[in-house]
C-alpha cells in the first residue's frame, strides 16, 4: 500500500452464484488517499453498492486484494473484520439506522461500544461529535423528535465519533428533501476540510459533480476516475 493510502482495491471482482453467475464487479482498482473526498457514481446495477460493501468489509471479494488503513482484509476472520469496521471505518446509510428509543447522544455513543471506552468517555466523545455536526443543542432528543436531516446528522456524528480512517456514505441524501440534502453535502464537505476522508456512493449526478473527485461506474467496472493515479 502506498504511503498515505487509507483504502485500496486492487483488481477486485465479485461474482454471485447463479445460473448464469452474476458478475457484480469486474477487476476494479481504486485507491483513496488520506484527506480525499470523492463520489462513486453510477446508475442502478452499476456495482457501486457492491464496491462499498466490499470496501467496508461487509462482503468479501471473489478475487483481488482489499486493504483498509494498511490492513489486508482478504484472509481475516469475522472477528478481525469486525475490529477493522469498529476502528477504521465509519458508515453512513440512507436509512439512518438510529435506535428509536435512544437519545441522539446515546445513538452516537453506540459507535464506540467496541472500542473499550467507558460510558463516560463514550458520552463525552459523542457530545463533541454532535457539536461538530451542529446538533449540540439536540443531544437529548430521540429520533422521532428530529427531522430527517437531523437524523442523518446524528448518523454522521456516529460515523465520525471514532475518528475512523475513512467514512463510507451510501446515498446520504437519499432520504431527505433537497434543502436538507444540500445541507448534508455541505456538512460532509466541511468535515472533509477538517481532515476526514470521505467516500460518497450515489446515483445523484449533481452531488457527484460538486465533489473534488468522481469515480464513475457502469456494468461493474470503473468507467472513469477523475483522480486516478495510475
Amino acid at each position: 500500500m502506498i504511503r498515505g493510502t487509507v483504502l485500496e482495491l486492487d483488481r477486485v471482482t465479485k461474482c454471485y452464484a447463479g445460473s448464469p453467475p452474476v458478475v457484480a464487479l469486474g477487476s476494479v482498482t481504486l485507491r483513496v488517499c488520506r484527506g480525499e473526498m470523492l463520489a462513486v457514481v453510477g446508475p442502478s446495477g452499476s456495482g457501486k453498492s457492491t464496491l462499498l460493501a466490499i470496501a467496508g468489509t461487509l462482503e468479501r471479494a471473489s478475487s483481488g486484494d482489499v486493504r483498509v488503513a494498511g490492513a489486508a482484509v482478504g484472509h481475516l476472520g469475522d472477528r478481525e473484520l469486525a475490529g477493522i469496521r469498529a476502528h477504521a471505518i465509519g458508515f453512513v446509510f440512507q436509512q439512518f439506522f438510529l435506535v428509536p428509543t435512544l437519545t441522539a447522544l446515546d445513538n452516537v455513543a453506540t459507535g464506540l461500544l467496541y472500542r473499550g471506552i467507558d460510558e463516560t468517555g463514550r458520552r463525552r466523545a459523542a457530545r463533541a461529535a454532535l457539536d461538530a455536526v451542529g446538533l449540540g443543542r439536540r443531544t437529548a432528543h430521540r429520533p422521532g423528535a428530529l427531522s430527517g436531516g437531523e437524523c442523518q446528522r446524528v448518523a454522521i456524528a456516529r460515523a465520525l465519533v471514532g475518528e475512523p480512517a475513512v467514512i463510507l456514505a451510501d446515498e446520504p441524501t437519499g432520504n431527505v428533501d433537497s434543502r436538507q440534502g444540500a445541507e448534508i453535502v455541505e456538512l460532509l464537505r466541511e468535515l472533509n476540510r477538517l481532515g476526514s476522508t470521505i467516500v460518497v456512493v450515489t446515483h445523484n449526478e449533481g452531488l457527484a459533480r460538486g465533489l473534488p473527485r468522481t469515480v464513475r461506474m457502469r456494468d461493474g467496472i470503473v468507467e472513469h476516475d477523475s483522480g486516478a493515479t495510475g
